[in-house]
């Protein structure tokens, strides 16, 4: 029962090179519930204590008041240029969501003017790891992995991923790539947390650990509900994603909240670190993502990766969350 007080260790993207810490920020609040100070303060902090792995889209935050899109990744660009350390970053954007006026999808001239404007908006000349947003079932596998397959030529591209992919696609595009010469899908974001479990661990889990596919999966607090935060209907009101948690407050998710509870005391931790650090532990799971808007709840990330569960604490999750 330690908190090994160092970080945990790097794990490859997929079947790759690339190394990440074990934990994704997602910066799906950036231009959104975060200013832009906040938000070079919430970077630093995350850069600072070994981690590396940003994950954004291009469509972030577009369903903002007065925003359109590409808001997150504009601030990114602007603390690396404020900062000097791309270097330190591994930079995870997407493409496909529907940015407005037609531009939406995976086609390959649309792919080719996505990127440049996520490149001119992150300052970067690269993309560590460019992923399809959704599956974009109007435009050949072939059409999509081959553009991706120029990208990486170009330099502009280093691995791609997919989020939101069903197996049955994601066996047809790896067979697609391997069968001429296209990059393959070194990852996949799927909807994944102590909460949400069936469907990842049903449909996924076993496709991806035997093709080595790296998972970051997302909501991984269950937009903040494992944190503890929203206890009753009266704490749905606490923040911005607040009334998202209400299908959580049922029995199961006060079960989940308990044990919980009892793992963060025996640890001295918290329930969001214990939720992270259950998904850190989990076969196949290269590194979850999850969000933070104050320096407090990036702590909470940090602590995360620095907590070794053992086995009675995993058991003790394990059982509280079985679907």
């Amino acid at each position: 029962m330690t908190m090994t007080g160092k970080q945990a260790k790097h794990r490859k993207l997929g079947n790759s090179s690339i190394e990440v810490a074990p934990l994704a920020f997602g910066g799906n609040v950036f231009g959104w519930t975060v200013d832009e100070a906040t938000s070079f303060s919430l970077l630093d902090k995350f850069v600072d204590a070994g981690l590396n792995l940003v994950d954004t889209a291009d469509v972030y935050s577009r369903w903002a008041d007065g925003n359109k899109g590409g808001e997150s990744e504009t601030v990114i660009g602007k603390w690396i240029r404020q900062s000097g350390k791309r270097d330190k970053l591994v930079i995870a954007t997407k493409v496909g969501k529907d940015m407005g006026d037609g531009k939406v999808g995976l086609s390959a001239a649309y792919i080719r003017r996505a990127v440049e404007d996520s490149l001119r908006r992150l300052q970067t000349d690269y993309i560590d790891l460019y992923q399809s947003h959704a599956d974009d079932r109007s435009t050949p596998l072939e059409e999509t992995l081959q553009t991706y397959g120029e990208l990486v030529q170009q330099g502009k591209v280093r691995l791609i991923g997919a989020s939101n992919y069903g197996v049955d696609r994601l066996d047809q595009a790896r067979k697609i790539s391997l069968e001429h010469g296209y990059p393959l899908y070194q990852t996949l974001q799927p909807e994944y947390n102590l909460y949400s479990r069936a469907d990842y661990e049903n449909n996924l889990e076993q496709y991806c650990l035997k093709e080595g596919i790296g998972v970051i999966n997302y909501y991984s607090l269950a937009s903040g509900f494992l944190s503890g935060k929203y206890r009753s209907e009266k704490d749905l009101g606490k923040s911005t994603r607040g009334g998202k948690t209400q299908n959580y407050l049922n029995p199961r998710g006060l079960r989940i909240l308990a044990a919980l509870d009892a793992v963060a005391g025996r640890y001295a931790s918290t329930p969001a670190s214990v939720a992270l650090a259950w998904l850190i532990a989990r076969p196949g799971i290269t590194a979850p993502i999850a969000s933070a808007t104050s320096l407090e709840q990036m702590d909470a990330l940090i602590a995360a990766t620095q907590l070794s569960l053992d086995d009675d604490a995993i058991r003790q999750l394990d059982q509280a969350s079985a679907p």
